[in-house]
């Protein structure tokens, strides 16, 4: 069983969403801290050719509150004011036609928590893509309480009944190969191919990283799935 634990991060850069399709099962870590100015609830799309930060309201946004009980403030205007940046962006592109309605989908959630808010989204474009990954919320699963950094991602592998666990190259610094192997599972890290995962934007330099949204709108499925499989695994 392969799994990943990542925290909700609201329609993320392609490699969140080539790590979700390489496991099993992905745990959406949500009984951690909130962190303010992060990308939980940010992301960056590309307007007239430069990146464009945007953010979804939080009510009362604090470092000290964790993540599973922090709620969105996103209005009706503020979601209508949303959605028309996105078409000014986007409506020109590719394949807005058939992206703008799962955006619409997703921004039109009637939900306020945040996890759950996220949730809905990563699950629209996973069945979009045709990515059969379960999704499970940290928050809910039953286990040990008050474990932290390394010692809490062994114990959901453990809730998780993973044998490997996969996790960003930025984890390498975090997790020991050894402490997982102590558990019968086995520690990878997964890099994107950055060089493959290049479109065309229609501007004059090439901007990565940014929202799932960009990538969508420029590509059609196929290409999109394609992406996916553009990364390596290391021990």
């Amino acid at each position: 069983m392969k799994v990943a634990v990542m925290q909700p991060y609201f329609l993320p850069y392609i490699g969140y969403w080539q790590l979700i399709g390489a496991v099993d099962r992905f745990v959406l870590l949500d009984d951690v801290n909130y962190i303010v100015r992060g990308y939980i609830n940010r992301n960056r799309i590309l307007l007239e050719g430069k990146p464009y930060p945007f953010t979804i309201p939080i009510k009362k946004a604090s470092q000290n509150k964790l993540i599973c009980d922090t709620k969105l403030c996103f209005g009706t205007k503020e979601k209508r004011k949303f959605l028309q940046t996105i078409q000014n962006a986007y409506r020109k592109k590719p394949y807005f036609g058939e992206v703008m309605p799962l955006v619409e989908r997703i921004i039109d959630c009637s939900e306020e928590d945040l996890t759950q808010y996220i949730m809905n989204s990563i699950q629209i474009i996973l069945g979009y893509l045709d990515i059969r990954t379960e999704l499970y919320i940290s928050s809910k699963l039953k286990k040990k309480q008050g474990m932290k950094a390394e010692e809490r991602i062994l114990e959901i592998c453990k809730v998780m009944e993973a044998d490997i666990y996969i996790n960003p190259s930025g984890g390498r610094r975090l997790y020991v190969g050894e402490h997982f192997e102590r558990e019968n599972i086995k520690l990878f890290f997964i890099n994107m191919i950055a060089e493959q995962v290049i479109y065309d934007q229609s501007s004059i330099a090439f901007e990565e990283n940014l929202s799932i949204i960009d990538v969508l709108m420029f590509n059609d499925k196929k290409k999109v799935q394609g992406f996916l499989k553009e990364y390596e695994l290391h021990e």
